[in-house]
């Protein structure tokens, strides 16, 4: 007899907090709704979903991090690369793809010395991924002496509806590039061996090492999905505001934590599911979004949002010190 679908999908390891917290969403829509209709409107809609769009991307690479037992700190700074140096190349004639692509180069080189320096140096993610963030926000704030870009100009149109202005099938480039990428990440996550290892080393890092796995390997790919999924971030900024800010992504890292621990990404490492990191990452949005029909002031906003990341994070913690505490006969 088959096992019933139903029971099947609640059994997933983390799918019954996806569920818990899809449920959380939903209800947060019907009371910010009721607060103010306009919240529920076609236009804020799609502005929210855009608004989301940035945050489901760094969600993505904390993410594949933190399963590993690790963390990123440096993905606010990469996203201001990202912002700076493409702009600053593509204000200086450079093509615009072709700034695409070598800005995507420095930010992986970024996601290999955090993988090096956390799985070859030993360091403490915490400490290595401080330094790099440092590192990355001094670069920020040299591609351009200093100074913030002039408009990228009419020559980076495309670039601008590609990562932010335009539209396909009448739904923004934004929010395609993040489902796609989302699609992309999920797949190679739950279904390939580079996936596996990733959850291995974060359940048991010993026990994978003598499974054969690559901890170095492993723990800098990792890394290397948090760089381009900040690095695309960062020229999302770019395209929306058609101009390079050397404070561009600040306080990003706390953003991409909440959606990763919002959707039941343990901070413990080994377990999560990216479908939560989605969820995570619209309530996020939807926070934001409905405090401010609300009238709510920013540091409100930011004070909820950070009680429900710690309280996320507590919870994760008190869960899984309950399964790990062994059995009194």
């Amino acid at each position: 007899m088959e096992r019933n679908p139903i029971k099947k999908l609640i059994g997933i390891r983390g799918m019954g907090q996806v569920l818990t917290v899809t449920g959380g969403l939903i209800v947060l829509c019907v009371v910010f709704s009721i607060l103010n209709p306009a919240f529920s409107s076609a236009g804020n809609i799609s502005n929210l979903l855009r608004q989301i769009a940035p945050i489901l991307l760094i969600g993505i690479g904390q993410s594949y991090v933190l399963i590993t037992g690790n963390i990123d700190l440096s993905i606010g700074s990469v996203i201001g690369m990202s912002c700076m140096i493409s702009a600053t190349m593509m204000t200086n004639g450079v093509n615009p793809w072709l700034a695409v692509l070598i800005t995507i180069f420095c930010c992986l080189i970024v996601g290999v010395l955090n993988g090096v320096l956390v799985s070859q140096c030993k360091l403490p993610p915490f400490i290595a991924t401080l330094g790099t963030m440092t590192i990355g926000r001094g670069i920020a704030q040299i591609a351009n002496g200093n100074y913030n870009t002039g408009s990228i100009g009419d020559g980076a149109r495309g670039f601008r509806d590609f990562f932010y202005l335009g539209r396909t099938f009448e739904v923004l480039n934004t929010i395609w590039i993040a489902l796609i990428l989302w699609a992309i990440f999920f797949f190679i996550l739950s279904k390939t061996r580079s996936g596996r290892h990733i959850y291995a080393i974060g359940s048991n890092v010993e026990a994978a090492r003598l499974s054969g796995v690559s901890v170095g390997m492993t723990t800098i790919k990792a890394y290397l999905v948090s760089a381009f999924c900040a690095c695309i971030v960062g020229f999302i900024t770019c395209a929306s505001t058609g101009m390079g800010a050397m404070d561009a992504g600040t306080s990003y890292e706390m953003y991409a934590v909440a959606a990763s621990v919002i959707g039941g990404v343990s901070t413990l490492g080994g377990q999560g599911l990216l479908l939560g990191t989605v969820i995570g990452a619209s309530i996020w949005g939807v926070l934001q979004n409905g405090l401010q029909f609300a009238n709510a002031p920013v540091a409100i906003r930011n004070i909820v949002i950070g009680i429900i990341v710690v309280v996320s994070v507590l919870l994760d913690v008190l869960v899984r010190s309950g399964k790990r505490k062994p059995k009194t006969s």
